[in-house]
């Protein structure tokens, strides 16, 4: 068990982890391939996004709004149609409405009492500014892929907010409910991580398989809350 009290600085990855972009995924994925006259199941709509999305971000780098825009236009691909205008631009544009968890909200204003709050996402700054209104909280540092120009897990986005932070790594605390985007390379930076599990009940997740450690293990963000008041 880690010790909260020993960090001065929480990082957080945003989509997954604080808002819940699986249902914001399925929102979007599942009526469009349904129009198309294809039915998948939940499942298989997040692998198959998480397939695509990997590929698309490992390339030369480009907007987050574009990588959504080519895994819809795969997605047409490889169950045979062509996507409209509005249906290439239809997941970036439901970024505004994807909610955050319903403990998200409380627990980041408890922790926002003893730490500072740093986002470091794979997302354009301005598709960003939508959810931080629902974040609800004003975060020290925000890190975003297009400041960055690269995408986690690249060890650029990390560098690039410890070097914001200006803290010890010892003081830092990467949170992420990503093992592949975030916990693999907090990890290999020197970084302590919570692997925020919510997925554990379901079984059903937008990213690849963990292959990696955290240093704590937690199935929601109340569960940090609730540690960094001991």
């Amino acid at each position: 068990m880690i010790e909260l009290k020993q960090y001065k600085a929480l990082t957080f990855d945003c989509y997954g982890t604080l808002i819940d972009w699986e249902n914001g995924i399925l929102g979007v994925l599942k009526p469009l391939m349904l129009a198309h006259k294809t039915n998948l199941d939940d499942e298989q709509i997040l692998n198959i996004f998480a397939e695509f999305e990997a590929e698309l971000e490992i390339g030369e780098y480009i907007k987050y709004r574009e990588v959504l825009q080519r895994v819809v236009q795969k997605f047409g691909e490889r169950f045979g149609f062509e996507p409209t205008a509005d249906e290439l631009n239809s997941l970036a544009d439901s970024i505004q409405h994807w909610l955050p968890f319903p403990d998200t909200v409380e627990a980041l204003r408890t922790l926002k009492q003893k730490f500072k709050l740093v986002i470091i996402s794979n997302v354009d700054d301005d598709l960003f500014a939508f959810s931080a209104k629902h974040l609800e909280v004003e975060f020290d540092q925000i890190i975003t892929a297009e400041q960055a120009k690269s995408y986690k897990p690249s060890f650029n986005n990390f560098r690039l907010a410890i070097e914001r932070i200006d803290l010890p790594l010892e003081q830092i605390l990467h949170v992420a409910a990503s093992v592949y985007h975030d916990i693999v390379t907090a990890k290999s930076l020197g970084l302590s991580t919570v692997w925020v599990n919510r997925r554990a009940e379901q079984g059903v997740s937008a990213n690849l398989p963990p292959v990696s450690q955290p240093d704590l293990e937690v199935p929601d963000l109340k569960t940090i809350a609730a540690l960094s008041s001991h």
